[in-house]
């Protein structure tokens, strides 16, 4: 116990006190420089975050250096101050690489800005889910299938980057599929991964679409390795399925403005002689859902 209140005692009482302060006011680097380190500590996170932080502080650590340089003539300053700008130089082309490297084509980045930004996903994330599809966007032109009722297996998950897709079955219509939504929801949720299956319905492009689409095993790997792209991509495909639900129950009323709720497992609709026929809808069984063909093909064919 000696010891040890020996070294803190000359740790702290082996320099005199300050019994004078100075007068003068340091010179203005130091002062940039201490208003550079307040400044890049309000940097926030992600790339652009660090490279914030990284550029301010590194000026920040060169003008101390200079100050300790020619104002304070401090060697042991100087040299940590310079070596404090060189790490976060290093940081600053470090990140700067990154960011580049984290590039991506325009529908790809329009679609992470409308999309993935907003749910807080980082271009890292981001780039994993884009190299899953072979960072490729496929299109389908006006009046071709991306799935035909019966016939279709279901091999991949699919979203709609533009254009509009039209969801029959036995040549009822049932709803739109718009941009930003999945293709298929319905199929993949009602499969497991080792299941297979084979669509349902029919989904016709309306008009030229272009959408991005993911095998299933593939997909399912990177689920594997990645259990927060496995809890993403579900909560995106619970949503998704939601509103298919949604845009179903509002088609589905009765003559004298009662509604039924698909989601009821009793549902069944009545036709009155006054009314309309009301369209029919798909039920989303487990192992019988609706899918895209390996080749795109002609409705007609």
């Amino acid at each position: 116990m000696g010891e040890n209140a020996s070294f803190w005692e000359s740790l702290i009482y082996a320099h005199p006190t300050c019994t004078s302060w100075k007068q003068e006011a340091e010179g203005s680097i130091y002062h940039l420089a201490s208003i550079l380190f307040v400044v890049g500590f309000m940097g926030g996170s992600g790339f652009f975050g660090l490279l914030y932080v990284f550029s301010l502080l590194g000026l920040g650590f060169l003008c101390s250096s200079v100050w300790a340089w020619l104002d304070v003539c401090a060697a042991d300053i100087f040299s940590w101050n310079f070596i404090l700008f060189a790490i976060c130089f290093v940081q600053f082309i470090y990140v700067t690489y990154q960011v580049r490297s984290v590039s991506f084509d325009r529908e790809f980045q329009e679609l992470y800005s409308a999309l993935f930004q907003p749910l807080g996903i980082s271009l890292t994330v981001y780039r994993k889910i884009v190299l899953c599809c072979d960072a490729e966007v496929v299109t389908l032109e006006k009046e071709h299938c991306y799935a035909m009722q019966g016939k279709t297996p279901i091999d991949k998950l699919s979203l709609l980057v533009s254009g509009r897709i039209r969801v029959t079955v036995d040549g009822e219509f049932l709803h739109y599929i718009f941009p930003l939504q999945f293709l298929d929801s319905p199929e993949w949720d009602s499969l497991r991964p080792t299941e297979e299956g084979i669509f349902q319905v029919t989904l016709t492009a309306e008009t030229d679409c272009r959408y991005v689409a993911w095998r299933r095993k593939k997909l399912y790997l990177l689920f594997a390795k990645h259990r927060f792209i496995s809890r993403l991509f579900s909560i995106l495909i619970g949503s998704d399925i939601a509103d298919k639900l949604y845009a179903l129950n509002d088609r589905v009323h009765m003559g004298k403005g009662f509604r039924y709720d698909i989601r009821l497992p009793n549902f069944y609709h009545v036709s009155l002689p006054e009314t309309p026929l009301v369209q029919p809808s798909y039920r989303l069984q487990r192992g019988s859902p609706r899918r895209k063909p390996h080749g795109v093909t002609n409705c007609g064919a």
